[in-house]
């Protein structure tokens, strides 16, 4: 776990190095977290990505499992690597724009589902509720910071299911659903008679986040 007094010279000590060493390599505390945060969200990137070339050929909430079990798999085997990308902020630190990249490819694979779900002739539903206009003028800056043609109701969709997937992991891995759920792998498995009743995708993406742990 990263704490918030995080040192370089902390980090030359748990391995076994001296400090100047590592000075040597990362000058500062930032450049070190820089560089751990850029691997943790490339590791867990590609984890996600190679789930979902490997399950290409299935179907779209398939395939989306696949992307998000992967997810959960490397946050249970990395829980420190997890926490400094997902968990609390540390004091004093900005990511700097070499960690955008390495941050957003899971969130692209998603859209690319969402786009491909629309060229296959089933875009996933929304509410009726109209999208709250101060959010509504943002996704055009979305959508072109990722190259997807999607419509806003999609772009909302991808962003809640992303939330909903960390969020569901987080509170497993902080211990939030400790002495409420007692059977944690037992309920977030997905047994072979679920599968085939579970969610299409074009009804939504948010009963999925519940049903990736498994």
């Amino acid at each position: 776990m990263v704490l918030p007094g995080f040192r370089c010279a902390f980090v030359a000590r748990e391995v076994g190095m001296v400090s100047s060493v590592v000075y040597r390599y990362f000058p500062s505390r930032d450049e070190l977290l820089t560089a751990l945060i850029f691997d943790a969200y490339w590791v867990a990137g590609e984890r996600a990505t190679n789930a979902g070339l490997e399950s290409r050929g299935g179907d779209l909430m398939g395939r989306w499992l696949s992307i998000a079990r992967a997810v959960r798999a490397w946050a249970i085997e990395s829980p420190h690597e997890y926490a400094l990308i997902f968990g609390t902020p540390i004091p004093g630190y900005v990511d700097p724009r070499d960690t955008v990249d390495p941050a957003a490819v899971i969130p692209l694979l998603l859209l690319g589902l969402l786009v491909d779900a629309t060229a296959q002739g089933c875009p996933v539903a929304w509410s009726e509720r109209p999208i709250p206009k101060a959010v509504r003028v943002d996704l055009p800056n979305v959508r072109t910071a990722a190259a997807v043609p999607l419509t806003d109701e999609a772009s909302i969709q991808c962003a809640m299911a992303w939330a909903q997937l960390i969020g569901m992991i987080s509170f497993e891995l902080f211990g939030h659903l400790a002495n409420i759920i007692f059977r944690l792998r037992r309920s977030f498995r997905l047994p072979d008679a679920q599968r085939r009743t579970r969610p299409r995708f074009r009804s939504g993406l948010g009963a999925a986040a519940m049903i990736v742990l498994a």
